[in-house]
């Protein structure tokens, strides 16, 4: 029997295991709910069990049924953010092994935590509403009762029926009429957990940009972003397979959101979910898929047990993403760079929580906690810092045959940090790396594991940082006449370090030098808003008011919340007329999160 070892479930997983679901659900845009049955297959761990203990949140759930017979269910306390147990009795207990049904009738409702429920003012061409999910860390369990844990994998089968077009978590099987629109079926054959559980609906078309790859958006946004990926699409995924093994989902695609999508993105199986601020006309910001796809294989088909062992899915998947950027750019410094912006984001990271706080290390307890509260660069930076140690230790070219009996090992399985461990030790204890025993033998895991603040720092390449720093120095300089050439030759990422620098001098540019830098730089005529950002808060600071305009629009074009925040301040500070205006302006195009927030920023709840 596998051991209960989550502390973010109230399920018995360690009695019972899903071993199948099948999602019937109806999208209900008028009163912003999901309604159906969802039937969950589950296999009995042991002999005799006569209870069956299931996550739930704030749902609204009307019948259960036990291998097609009404059963006997209540509905416990709410225990914090780990929501409310499902308990199901089993009259006369079960033989291991076997399978039974459960037939769950129910309704999401207002306080469901996973769903987002966009507006058609809040879309590119304001024609139809839009929904999307969002499971990711223990939210599937306020879609439906589950095991909602990543200790958990399931199959899962999709029927959803929506007067709008939908996308899941798996592969299309077809769709057929119904009432009031379509029934959309999808299948998910590779076991994934509960918080890979994905649905959007709405005005979506899509177009192909690779062997196996689409991009799924809005209409007025379909060309673009399908000449934002398809240059790179094919490259990533080669440079993924290479680097591990050949590609196991049928399909890779990715869904760009509405505008006022006010988070990053997420790697839902077959179609990651992204930020529309990726699409930037200059594909500078496509990297970001090469982390998401490396999650087909780091978390999304080896996952960790639970959220106390994060990193290893985003210290892994941070690893796979920059060997997959300099295997396309054909060198090792842009590993080295992206690292180098990696280790900064930690340090403000462990700077913030404080160097001995808990949530700086790399297991962190989850007992009594929200996961989403332990959610930052930690475990995506520092488990980076862990796997490229490693790397480093045994040598490139042993941890290269490392990864891909690490992942075949774990294919479709859960694991902890010990596991990892215990993995790492059987590979590099045969004979073949015999040479390697004493050096093996030193890693402290004890030590990388629970020890709280930075990690060592290694030695980078700093080849493509050290150029941006040069400029940098240059424009301290009072007569430095800035020219395209400059930066004609770096990646979108060269200058945003670049602008960073210049936005923290100790003495702000003058308004000609911001002036000067933006049309230089063709920062003003950008449509990278994450470079835009980055020189509007220049300009900004230097009280340029021509650029005052250029904020307010850029505000009304982006949702991100990333961007939209810092500039509201911004401006604020030095028109707070115009931000309150802006605000106003744009007050049904952002997500309810964004808008709350941005009005908490300006003090101007009562502004509405």
């Amino acid at each position: 029997m596998t051991p209960r070892r989550d502390p973010n479930t109230l399920s018995n997983y360690d009695v019972w295991r899903t071993k199948h679901t099948t999602a019937n659900f109806k999208v209900d845009f008028a009163d912003k709910c999901l309604r159906g049955c969802v039937v969950l297959e589950l296999e009995s761990q042991e002999a005799g069990s006569e209870e069956i203990i299931l996550d739930s949140s704030h749902l609204a759930v009307s019948s259960i049924k036990l291998n097609s017979t009404p059963s006997k269910w209540q509905i416990g306390d709410r225990d914090g953010a780990n929501g409310s147990p499902v308990h199901v009795s089993v009259p006369s207990g079960t033989a291991k092994g076997e399978i039974v049904k459960l037939e769950i009738e129910l309704a999401t409702t207002d306080k469901c935590t996973a769903l987002q429920w966009l507006t058609p003012a809040q879309t590119s061409n304001k024609k139809a509403p839009f929904m999307f999910s969002q499971c990711q860390a223990i939210h599937a369990r306020s879609l439906f009762p589950c095991q909602d844990t990543p200790d958990v994998k399931s199959t899962y089968n999709f029927n959803i029926s929506s007067p709008h077009v939908v996308v899941a978590s798996g592969v299309a099987a077809g769709t057929e009429a119904v009432e009031d629109g379509k029934l959309y079926k999808f299948e998910q054959k590779v076991p994934i957990p509960s918080y890979l559980f994905a649905l959007a609906s709405g005005d979506i078309v899509e177009a192909s940009i690779g062997r196996c790859s689409a991009v799924a958006t809005g209409p007025n946004e379909l060309q673009a972003s399908k000449w934002e990926l398809e240059k790179d699409m094919d490259k990533f995924l080669n440079a993924a397979e290479e680097l591990v093994f050949p590609y196991k989902w049928g399909e890779y695609n990715v869904l760009v959101l509405p505008p006022s999508f006010p988070y990053g993105g997420m790697e839902n199986p077959i179609y990651t979910f992204a930020t529309p601020t990726i699409i930037s006309g200059d594909r500078q910001n496509v990297d970001v898929i090469a982390h998401e796809l490396s999650h087909s294989w780091s978390g999304n088909l080896v996952t960790s047990c639970s959220w106390e062992h994060f990193w290893l899915n985003e210290g892994w998947t941070m690893y796979l993403e920059r060997r997959i950027i300099s295997a396309v750019h054909g060198s090792d410094a842009h590993f080295h760079f992206s690292a180098i912006r990696g280790w900064s984001a930690l340090e403000e990271a462990v700077a913030e929580y404080g160097k001995d706080s808990e949530f700086t290390k790399l297991c962190i307890s989850h007992k009594g906690i929200d996961p989403d509260d332990a959610f930052s660069t930690v475990p995506y930076e520092k488990g980076f810092h862990f796997v490229y140690y490693l790397d480093r230790l045994v040598g490139r070219e042993n941890f290269d045959k490392f990864i891909p009996f690490y992942f075949t090992k774990w294919t479709n399985k859960s694991l902890d940090s010990f596991e990892f461990r215990d993995t790492f030790l059987e590979f590099f204890g045969t004979p073949e790396y015999a040479n390697l025993k004493d050096k093996i033998s030193d890693i402290d895991w004890e030590g990388r594991f629970y020890t709280p603040g930075l990690p060592p720092k290694p030695e980078f390449d700093t080849s493509l940082a050290d150029v941006c720093y040069e400029l940098v120095e240059k424009w301290k300089q009072t007569d430095f006449t800035p020219s395209a050439s400059d930066i004609s030759s770096w990646t979108g990422n060269q200058v945003l370090v670049f602008l960073d620098a210049v936005q923290d001098f100790k003495e702000p540019l003058t308004v000609e030098q911001s002036q000067s830098l933006g049309v230089a730089y063709g920062l003003v005529e950008s449509k990278n808003a994450e470079l835009k950002t980055a020189y509007y808060q220049i300009a900004l600071r230097t009280k340029d008011i021509s650029a005052y305009q250029g904020v307010a629009d850029l505000l009304g074009e982006v949702g991100r919340m990333k961007f939209v925040r810092p500039l509201f301040r911004a401006l604020n500070r030095v028109d707070r007329e115009l931000a309150l205006k802006t605000l106003e302006k744009n007050r049904d195009f952002y997500h309810p999160i964004c808008r709350q927030m941005v009005e908490k920023d300006l003090g101007a709840t009562k502004a509405a």
